[in-house]
């Protein structure tokens, strides 16, 4: 009777040796995954910790304002056409991705001019008590610094912002783009609408005195998440680990995450202006918002105006943009109503979009240009 280390009696043949190879193979495969989930590891931590957005192409500084920097690409000689990146608790990297997918590179392009983008920056303490009418007085600042007329291109938050300038100060604004912009925060059934009508406002001001006067972007990166968790919690990790040996899918992921996982923060009273006023009170649909010093009315919007929504948007519903063309003054036959394919991110960063879409818009913006300087403002 042997030891209980030597193998059964019934297999008089077969040697500790002979499974020598299988033993190799079976302790290389657990090197194998140790080295994988290490690989992982250490990319989930350069991706949500190590990385910071970067606009991806090159561009000078025109100004350095308090609340933005206004960063300028060039291009052909005419009237500029100025993108307004949102103010939502992200950086304008969501314009200039990432070379070869970058919002503002197609519309240069396209021929949409010189091209400039607002790079709102992250609210610091000293900024907490800053309101709507301190962002919408830089944004007139950018504009008369540029030769008091512009192209004016709104994203998504951007874009109620862009259509405050342009119902202030119709002159300033030759046309306007609105893209995933909440115009009509009524209209549509979306989380956003929904939540905004359901949350008392007491849990939003209970959010900025948690964050010392400011709306933290790590708060707001968390209510995103929530939105989709199995996709943020689970899936795109379980993504990441299927995909870790491809460098080219890695990047991809760490351009993407290093705008998205590094929020920006917000004044705490402009947050509060926005929640109350926009998006619960719809005062800016309604004519009853007042911006520096006057009622806003959108009907005194009368420059060709192109409303551009995303068929899956779930942030904010094709009905909250498209239906601006209800209370804009402009002609009928001088609104374009363009619902594409896809959610609301890759409205504006998205590769198809940017290659089967964005490029119509620059030609459509660059065609408002055609006779300047010499037709009179509206």
């Amino acid at each position: 009777m042997g030891s209980g280390n030597s193998l059964p009696a019934t297999s008089p043949a077969v040697t500790v040796p002979a499974f020598w190879p299988m033993a190799m193979r079976l302790a290389q495969a657990g090197v194998d995954i140790y080295a994988r989930n290490l690989k992982f590891a250490e990319e989930e931590i350069r991706i949500h910790d190590g990385l910071r957005p970067k606009l991806a192409t090159p561009h000078q500084v025109r100004l350095d304002l308090r609340t933005m920097r206004l960063c300028d690409y060039g291009g052909s000689a005419g009237l500029p056409t100025l993108v307004d990146a949102p103010y939502a608790g992200h950086t304008a990297m969501i314009a200039d991705y990432r070379p070869g997918q970058s919002l503002v590179e197609t519309l240069r392009a396209a021929g949409a001019g010189r091209v400039l983008l607002t790079d709102w920056k992250s609210a610091t303490e000293d900024m907490k008590d800053l309101e709507i009418d301190n962002y919408l007085a830089d944004m007139v600042v950018a504009i008369d610094d540029l030769g008091g007329r512009v192209n004016l291109v709104g994203l998504c938050q951007g874009g109620w912002l862009a259509a405050m300038v342009a119902a202030r100060f119709p002159a300033k604004v030759n046309s306007l783009v609105l893209a995933g912009a909440p115009i009509d925060t009524d209209a549509g059934d979306g989380p956003i609408k929904r939540m905004a009508h359901d949350t008392p406002m007491s849990f939003y001001e209970e959010l900025v005195a948690l964050g010392g006067g400011l709306m933290r972007g790590k708060f707001m990166l968390q209510g995103w998440k929530n939105m989709h968790p199995g996709q943020h919690y689970i899936q795109d990790h379980i993504d990441l680990y299927e995909h870790i040996d491809d460098p080219m899918y890695v990047a991809k992921e760490e351009t993407f995450n290093s705008w998205y996982e590094n929020p920006i923060d917000l004044p705490g009273r402009w947050y509060l202006q926005a929640i109350r006023q926009l998006f619960k009170d719809n005062r800016l649909a309604k004519g009853e918002f007042v911006a520096l010093g006057r009622r806003l009315e959108l009907r005194d919007i009368t420059c060709p105006a192109y409303l551009l929504a995303g068929a899956g948007d779930d942030i904010t519903t094709p009905e909250q943009v498209l239906d601006a063309a209800k209370y804009l003054g402009s002609r009928p036959d001088e609104i374009v109503r363009q619902t594409v394919p896809g959610g609301h991110i890759g409205l504006f960063m998205g590769a198809s979009t940017l290659r089967n879409h964005w490029p119509t818009i620059g030609r459509w913006i660059a065609a408002q240009s055609k006779d300047w300087p010499n037709a009179p403002p509206r």
